[in-house]
């Protein structure tokens, strides 16, 4: 314990004395700060108490100071880890305090003390140096935690948890503080605790008119739009699951590309082809009023069109969970229920489905949160079918901007989300399911019976062509001159949008590279750090035990749960301004993306790790090796098809998603979901598709790229179904 701590205070004091301690106008990485130490804007801390007395910046000087005396101190290693810890909690709530209240324009509070330690100047946010300052002061406070006993005196662990509870609190809860406390804002720019309640359950929200011949409350459509598309997206995507793992289905390759597909399309997308498909005067509404004689209608505005539009969209999370799920299954005990006389569909009714609830579970609450937190659908398709999502958006967008509304709605909505939370804990129970332990299993899985496997074929197969012919239709649109008028092949919008020009150099003059290369660079960025926050997580979640966890868990959940686009303009509240001003920089976006899209990592390593027997960790501890060697060598390696969800699903989100960007992209840093949003608000919708085309193009090859390198998880011996068991 006193190399670490001796490690992290050397850290700490790099922070502190060499980098500079505020955030700066050029990049970090350019190392422009390298010689201008005594610029008061780029100065390390130190230098800003020595030489422009800034005092109240000698908290975690002092705390390291005090950690280092104690290292040399003949004392107890239990109470020097006791007094360590309030240390380090110390330097970190006057560090945090400090950045709070001293802004740019000086104190906010307590303005004659802070005046007093050289605060009268104001400063900017935190840069390089206080990050790594608290990163260390953190560090420094779980290894003495881990010191005192706690965790099994595991520094790797405390320290994860520590690490994740910091990040999840900076990044999730301190931002949605800032717009959920307007919840409580009446007239005046007063706070009433009284008055939140009766707007809170008012029959605007959880109106039950629908029941009696009107409409129902934007609270309960959710309600009733999220249980369906969960249930949906849950069944179909058990159904290809089980057709790639429990058959000999030939198309295999074409059936994945199929289910993939739907999941990096950018938005509005879905949504217009279905209009285009199925409005009053859509291709295949012509075609059956002209065959068949009926009348079109408005069907696809209403709930209708946003549950079709939404099992499109999220079916391949529901896949992406189940099939790893499915794989791991063990097929020695599928083999022992045979061997006791049992059938093929008694094996998968009592020995494989119950095996599979972790991950069926967990594959309804993505789809439910999912559902219940998207705009873009509802608010293309929806018509007079209100839902939270759209209601948060209009009552921060609209003619008349309703914070408080808008707040009250998304405390409606995570109302909504802890209840599915519960409830799947419920179901789940405390029972164990695990099935891969680190005994040799070389069986086979067993095919599915035939009445099985037909229903399997009969529910996947279909909804497999109607998505290829949405797609292809996609497609089509991006080649004609104005679908569903002109329909002329034109390759003017592909020129348009990604023209090269040779005639002077290689110049990307098409109007659409900016923003292509800039979501690139910040999704390639994001998804791999997603994938190690979220599957962090879930190791935290499904093998460690420490006071809080209920809590923290659905707190991973929390981002996921509000729409994206009160998570964006909580973002801009939170973070324009000190201690951490981010708006404006490519950070936000990886941050935003990063935390929103996490809870997938979560969920999807929960599922697989459930799987894993904790005789395996047990086992490598006991040949000698830590925690984070066990990580590495054997929880990870396992994780295939895990980290493959996480990865797939962190960077194709980066890249299609528009509700918690759309108030955070900026001159320099133009997102291509905004810029496809612009050209759909002024009718270019060719150029939209076009360029929705390429984009869907190039995630499908970083998806397949993603899958070739990580490759599958090997749990024995073959993974091939013998059709004869």
């Amino acid at each position: 314990m006193s190399r670490t701590t001796g490690l992290w205070l050397i850290v700490g004091a790099i922070g502190y004395c060499l980098l500079p301690w505020y955030s700066l106008e050029d990049p970090f990485w350019s190392f422009g700060w390298i010689g201008t130490a005594t610029d008061p804007d780029m100065a390390p801390a130190l230098l800003q108490v020595l030489l422009y007395g800034k005092l109240y910046l000698l908290a975690p000087i002092l705390a390291f100071f005090m950690i280092a005396a104690l290292l040399l101190a003949p004392i107890n290693r239990v109470t020097r880890a006791k007094v360590n810890s309030l240390i380090a909690v110390f330097g970190i709530l006057a560090t945090a305090m400090q950045g709070l209240i001293v802004v740019r324009a000086g104190p906010r509070i307590l303005s004659d003390l802070f005046v007093a330690l050289g605060g009268q100047d104001g400063q900017a946010g935190f840069g390089a140096g206080a990050m790594v300052t608290l990163l260390a002061l953190l560090f420094l406070l779980t290894t003495a935690i881990s010191a005192m006993g706690k965790g099994r005196g595991d520094a790797f662990i405390i320290g994860l948890i520590g690490l994740i509870i910091s990040l999840v609190g900076v990044f999730v809860f301190y931002p949605v503080l800032h717009i959920l406390v307007r919840a409580f804002e009446i007239e005046g720019g007063d706070w009433s605790l009284w008055e939140f309640f009766p707007r809170f359950f008012s029959s605007d929200i959880w109106g039950l008119g629908c029941l009696t011949g009107g409409s129902c409350g934007p609270a309960v459509n959710s309600v009733f739009l999220g249980v369906s598309t969960g249930l949906g997206t849950t069944l179909l995507g058990l159904a290809f699951a089980l057709i790639f793992t429990r058959t000999d289905f030939r198309a295999k390759k074409l059936l994945r590309v199929l289910t993939i597909i739907p999941i990096i399309t950018p938005p509005f997308v879905i949504g217009l082809a279905l209009i285009l498909l199925f409005g009053r005067t859509g291709t295949i509404t012509q075609v059956l009023a002209d065959l068949l004689g009926l009348e079109a209608s408005r069907w696809i505005y209403g709930f209708g069109g946003v549950y079709l539009a939404q099992l499109l969209s999220f079916t391949p999370i529901a896949f992406l969970v189940l099939i790893g799920v499915v794989e791991g299954i063990s097929p020695s005990m599928e083999e022992a229920s045979q061997t006791l006389n049992a059938n093929r569909w008694q094996t998968f009714r009592h020995v494989s489905l119950p095996l599979m609830r972790p991950g069926l579970a967990n594959a309804f609450l993505l789809g439910f949160i999912e559902s219940i937190a998207d705009f873009g659908n509802p608010l293309v398709l929806g018509g007079n079918f209100n839902v939270l999502s759209t209601e948060i958006y209009f009552a921060i967008i609209g003619t008349v901007a309703d914070p408080a509304k808008a707040a009250i709605l998304a405390i409606a909505l995570l109302t909504l989300t802890l209840s599915a939370f519960l409830v799947q804990r419920q179901w789940l129970g405390k029972k164990s399911y695990a099935t891969v332990t680190g005994k040799a299993d070389s069986g086979r899985h067993a095919a599915l019976n035939k009445g099985l496997k037909w229903t399997c074929y009969a529910t996947a197969l279909p909804w497999a062509a109607f998505t290829a012919i949405v797609y292809s239709m996609i497609v089509f649109g991006s080649f004609v001159k104005l679908w569903g008028y002109d329909h002329s092949f034109t390759l003017h919008h592909y020129i348009r949008a990604f023209k090269i020009d040779l005639s002077h150099g290689w110049r990307w003059s098409g109007v659409a590279w900016d923003s292509y290369f800039t979501t690139l660079t910040i999704s390639t960025i994001a998804a791999p750090l997603t994938a190690l926050v979220g599957l962090a997580t879930a190791y935290l979640l499904v093998r460690q035990k420490f006071a809080g966890k209920s809590a923290f868990e659905f707190s991973t959940m929390l981002s996921f749960a509000i729409p994206g686009t009160v998570i964006g303009v909580s973002y801009i509240m939170a973070f324009n301004f000190p201690p951490i001003e981010l708006t404006g920089t490519g950070i936000i976006l990886i941050v935003v993306f990063v935390f929103r899209n996490m809870p997938v990592g979560v969920r999807g390593g929960i599922a697989a790790m459930s799987q894993l027997d904790k005789s395996l960790d047990e086992a490598s501890i006991t040949l000698g090796a830590n925690s984070f060697t066990t990580v590495r060598r054997v929880i990870a390696p396992l994780l295939g098809p895990a980290v493959l969800a996480a990865l797939t699903y962190s960077f194709v989100r980066a890249i299609t998603s528009v509700s918690a960007v759309i108030f955070l992209v900026s001159a320099n840093h133009n997102m291509a979901t905004s810029f496809i949003v612009g050209r759909v608000e002024h009718g270019e919708f060719g150029l939209a598709i076009a360029y929705s085309a390429v984009l869907i193009l190039t995630m499908l090859t970083a998806i397949l790229l993603m899958q070739a390198i990580i490759g599958k998880r090997k749990l024995r011996r073959t993974d091939r179904v013998d059709p004869a068991v």
